[in-house]
């Protein structure tokens, strides 16, 4: 179930990444992100009773370090979108957000990957940059793009390795404190950014439905990571790009560049190659 888990956390992951790209060109970037983690905090609350638990308090600390690679990792992402630079900061943060926690995992944690996942975490970095270029807003902005993406993938692999030391007996409890945190990590950018529109009822649905996926996404993801290794855990977690691309071509009737159908062929590849191993 582990490979499966993981999965479903990319597939989650890419919907709220989808819809809150959309929304963080239509809306300020950082009311997005807070509302997302608002509603994220209300889908966890939810869930944590249905998985039996004792939190621990190490287990909470380490939740709510996880929330704060989330603000960060969202605050910077979502930026980046709304100046419309998809097509380098998406691909930054995720081949980041892989690269950092597989070295983190192998140096640090003492995972050793078969040859067959190694293969894999060597083809989907790869599919992760390909399938993530887009046409889109390649000459504005690049060089904040690229900042942009570096910072946020620091977030998301500080998000993926810190939830990942949550003990199995607090249940979800550590994703609950991980969205509080993540908020509270948001608020004071709200202050300084001085937002004063009020955001649409429609702004503030689809933002707390992305946060909702994502909080799903976490919780897939944390439940993955008690059954495989955190580095092939996080890869297959990671490659919710793909899922983005594929509703750009389905609902948004977006071509795909060569170089798109390649990444997507290797991100293929990579899974095979992840599960099988």
């Amino acid at each position: 179930m582990g490979p499966v888990l993981a999965l479903a956390s990319a597939a989650a992951y890419g919907l709220s990444d989808f819809a809150g790209g959309l929304l963080a060109r239509r809306a300020h970037f950082v009311t997005v992100a807070l509302l997302g983690q608002a509603g994220g905090l209300v889908v966890a609350l939810l869930a944590a009773p249905a998985f039996p638990s004792t939190p621990r308090p190490e287990s909470v600390a380490w939740g709510a370090l996880s929330g704060v690679g989330t603000g960060i990792g969202m605050l910077f992402l979502f930026r980046g979108l709304s100046r419309g630079a998809m097509s380098v900061v998406v691909p930054v943060s995720a081949v980041g957000g892989v690269a950092l926690p597989v070295l983190v995992g192998v140096l640090f944690l003492e995972e050793r990957p078969s040859v067959p996942s190694w293969l894999g975490i060597a083809v989907a970095v790869p599919a992760l940059w390909l399938v993530s270029r887009t046409r889109d807003g390649t000459g504005r902005g690049a060089a904040a793009a690229t900042a942009d993406g570096l910072v946020a993938s620091v977030g998301i692999a500080l998000q993926y390795l810190a939830l990942a030391q949550a003990d199995p007996a607090s249940g979800i409890w550590p994703v609950v404190t991980g969205r509080v945190a993540a908020i509270l990590t948001i608020l004071p950018l709200l202050r300084a950014t001085h937002v004063r529109a009020r955001p649409s009822a429609a702004t503030v649905g689809w933002a707390a439905v992305t946060g909702a996926l994502a909080a799903l996404a976490l919780v897939c993801y944390l439940l993955a990571t008690r059954q495989q290794l955190v580095v092939i855990a996080v890869v297959l977690s990671s490659l919710y790009p793909v899922i983005p691309v594929l509703l750009g071509i389905t609902v948004l009737r977006e071509r795909l560049g060569w170089r798109q159908t390649l990444g997507l062929v290797a991100a293929g590849a990579a899974i095979a190659l992840l599960t099988l191993g």
